[in-house]
């Protein structure tokens, strides 16, 4: 009888050549929850196996991840996107850097090759510039949301809404402290 060996899941350096050195925030929605609480990374893939392996990776490597998941079919021949799901929360810059240190293993880039977009802006990847570049908090991604959508309704000539409301709970609280 003769022995064959499965080997599976990523070797050192077996996406060189794979993975475009760009991370996308928030360009697509979350499936696991709501918008404001969840940050989607996603990353530009050239083939479709090295997608299931990356996506693998991401779940099974880090507990900070949500989900992952490849999309369902190819945008161009042999260009799939790979979606990570992380709370949105102050640490998610630091976990997005803990990951693309990691990838150094998987990929030809270093952490300082990466550039980080969120709308329409584009910066290389810094640990700073990024934590001021997307928001941190639901609180904050609701307040941003809000602003955009508030100057657009002063140009229709509508009212503007407050960027936050209060639930019971806060009010309550506030009134117990004095507040």
């Amino acid at each position: 009888m003769t022995s064959k060996y499965l080997t599976e899941g990523l070797r050192y350096k077996d996406l060189v050549g794979t993975v475009k050195p760009t991370v996308h925030v928030d360009e697509f929605a979350s499936k696991m929850g709501d918008d404001d609480d969840i940050v989607v990374l996603s990353f530009y893939v050239r083939d479709e196996q090295a997608a299931e392996d990356l996506v693998s990776w991401f779940e099974k490597g880090y507990d900070f991840v949500i989900d992952a998941d490849r999309s369902p079919g190819e945008l161009k021949p042999s260009r799939y996107l790979v979606y990570v799901e992380l709370k949105r929360r102050s640490n998610v810059v630091r976990n997005l850097a803990e990951m693309l240190e990691d990838m150094q293993t998987l990929t030809e880039h270093r952490v300082g090759d990466w550039e980080v977009t969120y709308g329409k802006v584009t910066t290389p990847f810094d640990i700073a510039a990024v934590e001021q570049m997307i928001p941190l908090s639901p609180k904050e991604y609701r307040q941003r949301k809000e602003l955009g959508l508030n100057e657009w309704r002063v140009r229709a000539g509508l009212p503007t809404k407050a960027t936050y409301e209060k639930d019971d709970f806060i009010k309550n609280l506030q009134q117990q402290a004095g507040l």
